[in-house]
């Protein structure tokens, strides 16, 4: 970077284009502020009737238009939302070969092939090197999908913009708050205290970074509750359009009623600050001993009346506003009305900015290596012609002096030594053939053991599945176990589960009948199943027939309140187990296609000969296909009286030849229910599942499946 080179750092939200412009004093060792620019979008992005790529196109006319970037570095921000951070903590290793662990780390660490993405990796504070290895080394690696990292530059690329940095959003956070509130300076050790850690809530539009650092470490988390959800409350609860309710949102203490205003809000104040709690709560339990010493907010959404006393009141830490930069000078910027009335949302573009200028420990960039390279190359071009020039002058005089020496040769001087050159050549492409054939055999052996491991990474993908399965069944727990009564037992079999494959999953939900869609949870009615996936068919059976609760207890009720409530469920989580993702890994749509129930005549000590037993079915005499999962684990029941049996508790001594029991045996008349049911497995890998269900907190969601089991 050219010495006192001025930066700009640009930052594209949903609301608008913030951008600064800086440069470094060396003499003075500070960072001045020359310039900077605030554009509201005419319409927020997210909004229906936005064309987003029509908006931003808008606004970088209207920079250009009013500022001057010739010859000024650009550096620019991309969502956090959108990108991939994960922190590592390495094994011991040898120096030079950190970048080679990083890439292995990364190839497990990104759900996509490394192709897709943008990528790069930054060590952060804490290892130590002795003797060659590197120590107790962490690693933050940061990466993005290529396709919208190329979306998000070509902007810049169509008004012929020259970006020199992309950065993710939390690491400009990062940046701001080290450099102008912790104090850091690049080549001076940090002195703060590495148990102390400071909380920066950016709040946006439709979104809040929450981000975590003690100036060594960082931790980032996205929320999925910005300034637009409180718009949106007020809409709905004041029947406003959503204009008017922005206005209001702004001017809540200057409004005709503004208890009303804030009573809409709380519900919306109340999420948001149990989103935040649950972050913190996370983030100590995997960071037992970090303590969290203050809570900086920021964004222009930090500006609604209450949200920072609220903050206060309820996360018990000092909240604080990042709206005095400390590190920054430069009165003609600072003190524009303008800029002051939207410092907070001026947070990340100061902190790329500040990495662009070399201020910062952090160094990763999400600019294509390709875009790099040729800018490189383009650069050293008139160097490179220099070099050509000087070299093709010196072939010259060197050519001329070869020719004169040229003439003087003979075939008796160099015939022998051209003899061995041949030879020589000979010999190389027989150990060049020798080379292709070891390569080609090397090749042969990669392939046959890449078959023999091929589906490795999906394997477990079904095991976890039919636990899944097993964790929904009901079961007795505690005194239950002991209860003779079967018809009062939680027991369900499962005589057959078979799967198939579907490459539409929209045809077997268009083939359910309409009763059976009415039953379906609210969140799969309003979103049919599309693409490819599994179909799983669970044909079962089971004799509870509890009476005294005819509405939840009988007959296809009880699997109604049982197994399928469970298959809905984001997780399940029995008495004396861990949870169990349901929902969660995928599982979604489950119905129930067809019932039958009928009287069964169930005989303790097994039927006698020559009585027909009642309401033999489809089921009786079936091993199941794939065993039967019963209650609390996996049983294999031979056939319907086996697993009566069972409930009962024991089976009759068998009888020999055909004498008959010497007295009368009365049979149990049961009530049996069976039916099939279905549901789609659309697997998710684990690094992409949520946390939380998109309808409910992950608390909620685990307490009812508890109450359910």
């Amino acid at each position: 970077m050219a010495e006192n080179q001025a930066v700009w750092g640009i930052e594209i939200g949903q609301a608008g284009l913030k951008a600064i412009r800086l440069r470094y004093a060396e003499a003075a060792d500070q960072v001045i502020a020359v310039a900077f620019d605030y554009i509201p979008h005419p319409k927020i992005l997210s909004q229906p009737d936005a064309v987003p790529d029509e908006l931003i196109g808008q606004a970088l006319d209207t920079f250009l238009s009013r500022n001057e970037t010739n010859g000024d570095l650009i550096a620019i921000s991309v969502p956090g939302q959108t990108s991939l951070a994960r922190f590592i903590q390495l094994p011991p290793v040898q120096s030079n070969r950190v970048p080679e662990i990083v890439k292995y780390e990364a190839k497990q660490q990104i759900p996509f092939a490394l192709e897709d993405v943008i990528w790069d990796y930054q060590p952060l504070g804490g290892g130590i090197e002795e003797s060659g290895y590197m120590l107790d080394a962490e690693v933050g690696i940061f990466a993005m999908k290529r396709d919208q990292v190329l979306h998000a530059l070509q902007p810049f690329l169509k008004r012929k913009i020259e970006v020199e940095l992309i950065q993710i959003a939390p690491l400009g956070l990062y940046n701001t708050l080290c450099y102008d509130s912790l104090g850091m300076r690049v080549g001076q050790d940090f002195e703060g205290n590495p148990e102390e850690s400071a909380i920066v809530v950016d709040m946006g539009a439709d979104s809040t970074t929450l981000m975590v650092t003690n100036g060594n470490k960082i931790w980032i988390r996205n929320v999925p509750i910005g300034g637009n959800h409180f718009t949106r409350a007020l809409t709905k609860e004041m029947k406003l359009t959503f204009a008017k309710a922005e206005h209001l949102k702004c001017n809540a203490t200057r409004s005709e009623d503004p208890r009303a205003v804030f009573q809409a809000l709380r519900p919306v104040f109340n999420e948001y600050v149990s989103e935040i709690q649950r972050s913190i709560g996370y983030f100590s339990s995997v960071n037992r001993d970090a303590k969290i010493s203050k809570v900086y907010g920021t964004g222009n959404g930090f500006k609604l009346a209450g949200l920072q006393k609220f903050l206060q009141q309820n996360l018990q830490y000092e909240v604080e506003r990042l709206d005095d930069f400390q590190g920054l000078v430069g009165d003609a910027v600072l003190n524009e009305p303008l800029f002051q009335d939207n410092i907070l949302t001026f947070t990340v573009p100061y902190g790329i900015a500040l990495q662009a200028l070399q201020q910062t420990t952090i160094r990763t960039t999400l600019l294509p290596p390709e875009i790099a390279t040729a800018r490189k190359i383009r650069r050293k071009k008139p160097w490179a012609v220099v070099a050509a020039a000087a070299l093709m002058i010196g072939l010259c005089i060197s050519a001329v002096g070869y020719s004169n020496v040229a003439n003087s040769v003979s075939q008796d001087r160099f015939g022998a030594v051209e003899t061995k050159v041949k030879n020589l050549k000979q010999q190389v492409g027989g150990y060049d053939s020798a080379y292709k054939g070891e390569e080609t055999e090397y090749t042969s052996l990669i392939e046959q053991g890449n078959k023999l491991v091929w589906n490795m990474d999906s394997r477990a993908d079904w095991l976890e599945i039919y636990k899944a399965i097993d964790e929904c069944l009901p079961r007795d727990v505690g005194d239950e176990i002991d209860n003779e009564q079967i018809e009062k037992r939680n027991r369900i079999k499962l005589p057959g589960i078979t799967v198939r494959h579907e490459k539409d999953l929209g045809t077997w939900f268009q083939g359910l009948s309409p009763q059976a869609k009415s039953l379906l949870p609210k969140i799969d009615q309003d979103t049919p199943p599309e693409g490819e996936g599994y179909v799983f068919t669970l044909n079962g059976v089971h004799y509870h027939n509890d009476e005294s609760k005819p509405t939840t207890d009988v007959g296809v009720l009880y699997v109604h309140e049982t197994l399928l409530k469970n298959l809905q469920s984001w997780t399940v989580k029995n008495p004396g187990s861990n949870p169990v993702d349901v929902r969660k890994m995928g599982i979604t749509h489950p119905v129930i296609l067809k019932d039958n129930r009928e009287p069964f005549e169930f005989y303790p000590n097994g039927r006698p000969r020559g009585t027909r037993q009642g309401g033999e079915g489809r089921f009786a005499g079936r091993s199941g296909g794939f065993g039967g999962l019963g209650g609390g684990g996996v049983g294999l029941a031979n056939d319907e009286a086996a697993f009566a049996g069972g409930l009962g508790g024991g089976v009759g001594r068998p009888r020999i030849g055909n004498n008959r029991p010497e007295k009368e045996v009365k049979p149990i008349n049961l009530q049996r229910t069976q039916f099939t049911l279905e549901f789609i497995w659309k697997p998710i890998p684990v690094l992409e599942r949520q946390e939380t269900p998109p309808d409910a907190p992950a608390t909620e969601g685990e307490e009812a499946t508890a109450e359910a089991g």
